[in-house]
């Protein structure tokens, strides 16, 4: 599954790199774990995404992940990281990080 399409990449070139008005429009998880990636900028110079991480340890956090590290993830059964196709952020960045704070994981 391709991970960044360019129409989600063309919404989150809108985003200004403010988490208290950018919303995530890539919802990116592990279909056998927890980990979590709410999405709301992509660097397209170095494939880097910010947005909310969560590896589900009971820590998100706000942080940058490689696109290249995220695509190069083989994980059990020959499954590999997914973009959830259905996601649509409901909240910006900031809030859904409130919220994954006060509850130790994103709940979407």
């Amino acid at each position: 599954m391709k991970l960044l399409t360019k129409e989600i990449e063309a919404k989150l070139s809108k985003n200004i790199g403010n988490a208290t008005k950018d919303k995530p429009y890539l919802k990116l998880f592990n279909p056998v774990g927890s980990a979590t990636w709410l999405i709301s900028e992509y660097h397209e110079e170095d494939r880097t995404f910010f947005g909310l991480c969560d590896l589900g340890m009971g820590y998100p956090e706000l942080g940058y992940v490689s696109l290249e590290e995220l695509e190069s993830l083989r994980l059990p059964f020959g499954l590999t990281i997914e973009r959830d196709i259905h996601f649509e952020p409901k909240k910006t960045l900031s809030e859904y990080a409130a919220e994954a704070n006060q509850l130790g994981s994103i709940n979407v």
